[in-house]
């Protein structure tokens, strides 16, 4: 294969997410070359990715590209990719929650980082906005165990669990959590009659809506939200102009914000919901999409606050998606006579699937 350009990769599970993690060496510095490398290994653009890595599915086309941090203060550095199947756009002004939770285990996979003790904890730098993690894993030996009685809804079976903490998530894109400078905010539908939604930003821009006011019941099948297309294209058309009031721009090709249609819990959670992501009704929810909403839940004048079941104090929340709960435990503080949040924890786990070496041509990382 002396005509092929051959990469080193695995391919990891982490969270809910798939996708195709890389040691940041081995890829090109030049960051229009970097791109064509990763639109080459998973295949995009093309709606089923048949020529390369990706999975046809917006979870299942993204990149983790991993090295040893040399600033004082973290041990890794990520960098998340977002690639959509039938797109060229290499996205990396988001986060990825579910992803973050691979890049301890790759990196010791990988020789990046070699660690001794049973229990490893690591602190990891996501440049994609300067958001600060620890993420906790079991290596008994220097090895990561990925075997455990840990479950997370949306992954079948159980494995060992890993623990991340995170550190500062307000404003990750928005540049402040409520980046209208409103908990609540007005806008128009098309067919004249306004809607009152919260535009949010706790790790991942989002808007938050009442499912009621798009005549749905916030608990109908994934399915069923994406084979109405009157419905997603009004929340889409909403997007694009919601995004515009948060300082994002034209979001048009833009994995984000997400659009969250929330009601109230139903399974003795804090809050139901379903997100968009953007234009796929999700089968589960994001990490950080979760915090966020979480978050939104604490301060009386937002969406979240009207719906969730139980306001909280200093608690573990538990948001309901179409394929079970996600737990989030919140630091709070009071500002002001103002609960805030000062943090964020959770549980994931992650799996290594792959790993090996992926070959692309030179013709498509040179053009």
């Amino acid at each position: 294969m002396a005509d092929r350009i051959a990469v080193p990769v695995c391919i990891m599970r982490g969270g809910t997410s798939k996708g195709v993690f890389i040691n940041a060496k081995d890829l090109p510095k030049d960051k229009v070359k970097r791109d064509n490398y990763l639109l080459a290994i998973m295949g995009s653009p093309d709606p089923r990715q048949i020529d390369g890595l990706g999975g046809a599915h917006s979870l299942t086309s993204k990149v983790g590209i991993i090295s040893k941090s040399e600033c004082e203060g973290y041990d890794l550095e990520f960098l998340f990719a977002q690639l959509q199947p039938n797109s060229s756009l290499v996205d990396i002004e988001p986060n990825c929650g579910n992803m973050l939770a691979a890049v301890v285990p790759f990196a010791i996979e990988t020789g990046v980082i070699e660690v001794e003790r049973d229990i490893t904890t690591l602190r990891v730098l996501t440049k994609n906005t300067g958001m600060i993690s620890e993420i906790t894993v079991e290596t008994p030996n220097g090895k990561v165990n990925y075997e455990g009685v840990s479950k997370i809804d949306g992954v079948p079976g159980t494995s060992a669990p890993i623990y991340i903490k995170f550190l500062d998530t307000e404003g990750s894109i928005c540049g402040s959590l409520f980046p209208t400078g409103n908990k609540r905010d007005s806008f128009t539908l098309s067919c004249g009659r306004n809607v009152e939604v919260t535009c949010i930003d706790n790790g991942m821009p989002m808007v938050l809506l009442q499912a009621q006011d798009f005549g749905v019941t916030g608990y109908e099948s994934p399915e069923a939200y994406n084979k109405n297309e009157a419905l997603k294209a009004e929340i889409n058309r909403l997007r694009l102009v919601a995004a515009h009031k948060m300082g994002l721009g034209d979001v048009t090709d833009k994995n984000y914000p997400k659009m969250c249609l929330l009601a109230p819990a139903i399974n003795g959670g804090t809050i139901h919901t379903r997100c968009y992501i953007p234009h796929v009704c999700h089968e589960a929810i994001g990490v950080l999409a979760a915090v966020t909403v979480g978050t939104a839940t604490i301060y009386p004048d937002s969406i979240a606050y009207d719906i969730a079941t139980e306001q909280v104090v200093d608690r573990v929340l538990s948001i309901e998606h179409p394929t079970g709960e996600f737990s989030v435990a919140l630091d709070l503080a009071t500002d002001c006579a103002e609960l805030k949040v000062v943090g964020a924890s959770l549980l994931r786990t992650a799996r290594l699937i792959m790993k090996g070496e992926v070959y692309i041509s030179p013709k498509k990382v040179n053009s």
